[in-house]
């Protein structure tokens, strides 16, 4: 038996479109499956919670995007339960690191329906799991002001950058990586589980979800100028060569300094955090 967890409303409305078609598909293959969709976020963890004490399911095909991933993984992390990830969502940032077909979302299920799972890394910071970037710095401010807006589109985060930028300067960081400190001004820090966040962004993309390490983004303070210059090759990953921009790894990362976390586009809330991987935490399907 599997559970359902689909977001219907995710992908501006992408999402009740394609959990139509994986019903179609569990029904076209006589698999039995309990839809646990709820009307709300905090309905839908209530119901995934209470589903997952009271039955052994073979897994959790989750329909949606990195919020219902942020959800799912809560509960299932460190478990036997396998998530199925049918991306639906607008970011689909940990579909991308899966290596997902984006164009044909149904095929995730029938890839995991004949492909055994693997386990892959995630991290934790405050009791929180995330599976691809905790960031601070310049994108988390940008977050900021997006979440603020009325528009449910992914242009509000194009805005939202715009807005910040000229009014944004880089902030004083006090950083432990597996012992070893560092004091530096940044514009934007990152760690990555996973390879890319909002949307395609590939922030970190040497990251390996299986390697049970961090990749540790520094983006050290540059002119507004340089920045908006740069900016564009991050959907290609080539802004990693920018001098101003520096790479390491490490287990267990402390950050310190006046400004606000995110991970998984969630908001983590104020620093300092400390955060680590959790190697193997989640046993998932990533396509090769």
């Amino acid at each position: 038996m599997y559970l359902l967890l689909a977001n219907p409303t995710s992908g501006a409305g992408q999402g009740s479109r394609v959990k139509a078609e994986v019903i179609a598909e569990i029904t076209a293959r006589n698999l039995s499956y309990e839809d646990i969709s709820g009307t709300s976020y905090e309905s839908a963890v209530l119901n995934l919670r209470s589903a997952l004490k009271a039955k052994r399911p073979k897994s959790v095909i989750v329909v949606g995007g990195d919020g219902m991933v942020h959800l799912a993984i809560q509960e299932l992390a460190g478990s036997d339960v396998p998530l199925i990830l049918i991306p639906a969502g607008t970011g689909n940032d940990f579909a991308r690191t899966m290596n997902l077909d984006l164009a044909s979302p149904v095929t995730a299920l029938s890839y995991s329906l004949t492909h055994p799972p693997t386990s892959v890394d995630l991290g934790r910071v405050n009791g929180r799991y995330f599976a691809e970037i905790l960031s601070t710095g310049f994108d988390s401010m940008v977050n900021e002001r997006a979440n603020q807006m009325r528009i449910r589109s992914k242009i509000k985060y194009d805005l939202a950058m715009l807005l910040e930028l000229p009014v944004f300067k880089p902030l004083e960081y006090e950083i432990n990586v597996d012992g070893d400190r560092i004091t530096t001004r940044a514009m934007l820090i990152a760690i990555a589980n996973g390879i890319s966040y909002g949307g395609g962004m590939k922030i970190c993309p040497n990251s390996d979800i299986r390697d049970g390490l961090f990749d540790l983004l520094i983006l050290e303070p540059v002119s507004k100028f340089e920045f908006l210059k740069v900016f564009p090759r991050v959907f290609k990953g080539t802004h990693v060569t920018h001098p101003k921009v520096k790479i390491l790894q490490g287990r267990k990362i402390s950050i310190e300094s006046k400004a606000i976390a995110y991970a998984d586009g969630e908001r983590i809330g104020p620093l300092p955090i400390t955060t680590e991987i959790v190697p193997g935490a989640l046993k998932t399907w990533l396509r090769t």
